[in-house]
């Protein structure tokens, strides 16, 4: 039952669970068998006990029988929303504020929520209570993470659930697009204290900024895209403003005007076209959050900037800025820094302006090649800065976007590599940190704070991306015994050839040793891309590691065979996507994996024996000829617009549905039906789709097929095609 799964806070409820199935039977025809309306109502009695009261109290409420609302909005999303706490309520409508064709990312969100006071509790708590709201709106499926992003940082609201939103808040948020007819009107139809604006076209169809003019007890002012902003336009008439959030916008003309804006508490100008910032910003003493990332045109900050005492989030990420005002140790409240650029004055280097932080919980500091000395790393005091949870340390990109080393004439200095290495020695971040990202780092060995002797000091990390390394040969061999990492990310490393067993077992090599307990017990996704020149992986039968392994993601390299104690030992791996693996021929013997996808395997001939196989993508894998042991495979995806001959293992396996996108010639012959001699090898699959594209048009031709009761539909013909 739909219900009853996201109603279940952990196993041992499950049993609890089956005593009120009743109850959740009745409750999802209330919902009229809804899958959102289900998911909605199942998040609303996760916070329910487990008792026939509570269920009860649920399925009688009152709500259901509301006449009021417009047909098309959802009676559980009402239910869900009245169930709210008085705080998290206006955070729920806010959200809905959100721009659906841009990514807001969590901390963004919360700050938003911070400034404009819907977050309740101490100075020092406001992001980790904001959180938590966060994360209830999450457990309740009001809204959805987005599984293309790490940790939950990124989420979606499902359209039903935003229509609902916004109907709650109609009369005090605006949202509108410029597509819309009248937008000028709409805007001028009442007072609005929140208006969202979502601008698309040309420049012809801009939206004009006095247009706004009348908005004059908006409070948050969110806009995308460009808006038509002219000589002599101002924020004079918004003075009532918390919060200004313009992404794409031509801001250079409104900067000026910044000032005016005496209650401002957000600003963000995401990729705007901004070269400056008033330079008496200083006076805008209520500001907490300055969101500059992607500002090209920006090179400086200004001055007064470290006067601003309630900031507790700058983001300088993207932008043209180099170096920074001295006296920036000033800005003590601050807890989120992005792109803080490493840069020496002389003899001196700002790194030291750093050290006073101390309520810091998420860093990201960039161009640490510029760092003369370790000496000046260690003036940051990273490892005090006990509030820290993430943690990106940054160099400048020495690698082509094909994974290969930009070599000059004479490569990267040793010297070079000593120092940075040196530097990034004094880097260690403290031991609560749960989230750990280096980026185009150029030493020969990483960190020694990652080696087996020293990592038990990061005890808490559950996150850790290593993108971009130019020269290290090997990986780090204290991973492994991080009790608490959940995801694993190499990207880009063209100088790793092997993995040797070293990366499972740091003492492997001694003649006594017997190991002592699992290796990577709480990894769950792991992923190796791009390390180019990799070809082999040690990993013997008798280590135990990786568990709980979900996903594995293998891409550009030149393994010749999965290690046997991958398949053997990770008996949790659902899904298994190998990518441009050159020399690799076989996948076999993964027992638990249950979505399997091979794209571009040149040499991949033979899979089998993948007992729990339910869904496989293959796309241009041409030498592949076995296919077998995959009794429960429900959908295959065979991808190949050169393929001219069906496979011959497609008689030899049952799936329920065939995608099938091939060369013309193939798809004609399977239109031909019983008199094709591709014929036998898919009319026992249930359902087949195939598709050809021709002139440039994504599949332009079709073949459709069902089995039973049979159909056979195409829009191939003789005169079609000549």
């Amino acid at each position: 039952m739909v219900a009853a799964q996201k109603a279940v806070g952990n196993e041992n409820d499950e049993a609890q669970i089956e005593l009120l199935k009743d109850i959740g039977m009745e409750i999802i025809a209330q919902c009229d068998c809804l899958p959102l309306a289900i998911k909605v109502i199942g998040g609303l009695l996760r916070q329910k006990r487990t008792s026939r009261r509570d269920w009860k109290n649920v399925q009688n409420d009152s709500i259901w029988s509301v006449s009021q609302m417009p047909e098309e909005l959802n009676y559980a999303i009402y239910l869900s929303y009245e169930d709210l706490s008085p705080s998290l309520k206006p955070c729920f409508l806010h959200y809905s504020l959100l721009p659906k064709s841009r990514v807001c990312f969590t901390d963004e969100i919360i700050g938003m929520w911070i400034s404009e006071g819907f977050v309740h509790g101490a100075s020092c708590d406001l992001e980790e209570i904001g959180q938590e709201y966060y994360d209830e709106l999450i457990q309740r499926n009001l809204i959805e993470p987005n599984l293309e992003y790490v940790g939950k940082i990124v989420c979606n609201m499902h359209d039903v659930v935003r229509s609902f939103a916004q109907y709650v808040a109609r009369h005090e948020a605006l949202i509108v697009q410029n597509k819309e007819i009248h937008i000028a009107d709409k805007i001028n139809s009442q007072k609005f204290l929140r208006l969202s604006l979502e601008t698309r076209g040309s420049e012809s169809d801009d939206l004009e900024w006095y247009s706004l003019q009348a908005q004059t007890s908006l409070r948050t002012l969110i806009s995308v895209g460009n808006i038509r902003i002219k000589p002599g336009d101002s924020l004079l008439a918004f003075s009532n403003l918390r919060t200004l959030y313009m992404e794409d916008a031509s801001f250079d003309g409104l900067s000026e005007s910044l000032n005016q804006l005496k209650h401002l508490r957000y600003l963000s100008t995401k990729g705007a076209n901004i070269s400056r910032l008033p330079e008496n910003i200083g006076k805008m003493k209520l500001l907490q959050y300055i969101i500059l990332y992607g500002c090209n045109s920006l090179v400086n900050l200004p001055d007064s900037i470290v006067t601003l005492q309630h900031l507790r989030c700058l983001n300088i990420r993207m932008t043209g800025i180099s170096s920074i005002p001295k006296g920036f140790h000033r800005l003590t409240n601050l807890r989120t820094l992005y792109g803080f650029p490493a840069h020496m004055d002389g003899d001196r280097c700002n790194l030291e302006e750093l050290g006073p932080l101390s309520q810091l919980t998420r860093l990201i500091i960039s161009g640490l090649e510029n760092v003369s000395s370790s000496s000046f790393a260690t003036m940051a005091r990273i490892g005090e800065k006990v509030q820290l949870s993430f943690v990106s340390l940054q160099c400048t990109s020495r690698i082509r976007h094909d994974g290969q080393l930009v070599k000059d004439e004479e490569g990267i200095p040793e010297e070079q590599q000593r120092q940075i290495e040196e530097v990034f020695n004094e880097l260690r971040p403290p031991s609560g940190l749960e989230t750990l990202s280096i980026t185009w780092y150029f030493g020969q060995r990483l960190p020694r704070w990652m080696m087996s002797t020293e990592v038990v000091h990061l005890g808490s990390l559950r996150t850790l991306m290593v993108d971009d390394l130019d020269c290290c040969t090997k990986l780090p061999d204290g991973l492994c015994q991080l009790p608490c990492l959940e995801f694993l990310q190499i990207v880009r490393a063209p100088a790793i050839k092997r993995v040797g067993p070293e990366f499972l077992q740091p003492n492997h090599h001694c003649h006594n040793h017997f190991q002592l307990g699992v290796s990577f017990p709480r990894l769950s996704e792991l992923k190796f891309c791009e390390l180019v020149e990799w070809e082999e992986w040690k990993w013997e039968l008798q280590v135990k590691a990786m568990p709980i392994l979900e996903k594995l993601k293998l891409e550009k390299c030149k393994l010749r065979y999965v290690p046997p104690g991958l398949a053997f030992h990770a008996r949790a791996l659902k899904k298994l996507c190998i990518y441009d693996v050159k020399h690799l021929s076989s996948l076999d013997n993964f027992t638990s994996v249950a979505h399997l996808e091979v794209f571009r395997n040149a040499d991949l001939e033979r899979i089998s024996n993948l007992p729990k196989l339910q869904k496989l993508i293959i796309e241009k894998c041409p030498k592949l000829k076995v296919l077998e042991g995959i009794p429960a495979l429900q959908r295959l995806n065979l991808l190949d617009d050169d393929m001219e001959i069906g496979p011959k293992y497609l008689q030899d396996i049952k799936p329920g549905h065939l995608l099938l996108e091939c060369s013309l010639q193939l798809l004609t012959s399977i239109a031909a039906g019983k008199s094709s001699p591709e014929w036998d090898k898919f009319s026992h699959i249930q359902q087949v789709k195939a598709y050809a594209d021709d002139a440039g048009i994504s599949r332009k031709w079709y073949v459709l097929y069902t089995r039973d009761p049979f159909h056979l539909e195409t829009n191939i013909s003789l005169s079609a095609i000549d």
